[in-house]
């Protein structure tokens, strides 16, 4: 195996921190269930950032956890020189559905953040913004369609300008893909790239797949079964931008078999 790849240690900076996690760890149960166990994580200006494990390994609960949705019990969540003590208009999240309401058209939808936050005179205001965005993820005309008028991949469209919308500085994405066919998960994945590189945002994926953490990242974060802990943080090292022919790159296939080994070993930490 590629010596450089095998040596890269956490934790890795491309370049100016602006989401740092110190010691963070949760527990349910009084303390009974261990689910994360002192996680440190840097997350750095422009980059995607990725994290795979098993199944129960903590990631969504990692992810709800800056995004302010839960609190650690123990540890520290700073974004931008602020701690992380609840939901953030500098935060964008998106799920695995879509979760658009069907009485709302794709416009009201996508306005809803702005609109629950500042009101409705500021969700007005935000509408070109709206609209400019439904153009980049090539969704214009569908402005006043309603949720039972678009594809899955149109709804994750749609969901993608809800999160960007207020301009957040972290973008933070549970497997938005999942429920998506191979195809479309694929391009889905493409149209995320242009718009993290076009908006130079920060991401932040949860995913299963080691091929999707290796197209789209900087950096891959590989977890251990439960307690969840980082074991290693790998740079991906591949030119951007990224294209799905990238995958029968020899570098690519030695990234997919160190995760995949990592993953296997890390069952077992």
């Amino acid at each position: 195996m590629n010596k450089a790849v095998t040596d890269i240690r956490p934790v890795i900076k491309l370049g100016k921190p602006v989401y740092e996690l110190s010691n963070v760890s949760k527990y349910y149960g009084d303390g009974g269930v261990v689910a994360l166990e002192g996680v440190n994580l840097s997350l750095t200006k422009g980059a995607f950032h990725s994290v795979i494990g098993s199944s129960g390994c903590g990631k969504s609960t990692l992810l709800k956890i800056m995004a302010g949705l839960t609190p650690p019990s123990k540890g520290r969540v700073v974004l931008s020189g602020k701690p992380v003590r609840g939901p953030r208009a500098d935060i964008g999240m998106m799920f695995q559905q879509a979760t658009l309401f069907p009485w709302r058209t794709t416009v009201q939808n996508i306005l809803l953040p702005v609109e629950l936050r500042e009101g409705k005179k500021a969700a007005e205001a935000a509408k070109p913004r709206a609209l400019a965005l439904l153009d980049l993820v090539g969704l214009k005309g569908f402005s006043e369609a309603y949720p039972s008028q678009l594809s899955g991949g149109m709804a994750q469209r749609a969901a993608i300008c809800r999160m960007l919308v207020s301009e957040p500085d972290v973008l933070l994405l549970d497997e938005p893909f999942s429920a998506l066919d191979e195809i479309t998960r694929d391009f889905m994945n493409m149209e995320l790239q242009r718009i993290v590189l076009e908006r130079e945002a920060s991401a932040f994926l949860v995913t299963h797949s080691i091929s999707e953490a290796v197209i789209l990242s900087d950096i891959v974060h590989v977890m251990s079964a439960r307690p969840g802990r980082v074991i290693r943080s790998i740079k991906i090292d591949l030119p951007r931008p990224r294209t799905l022919e990238m995958a029968i790159m020899p570098e690519f296939g030695r990234y997919v078999s160190e995760i995949r080994d990592l993953l296997d070993k890390g069952a077992f930490l």
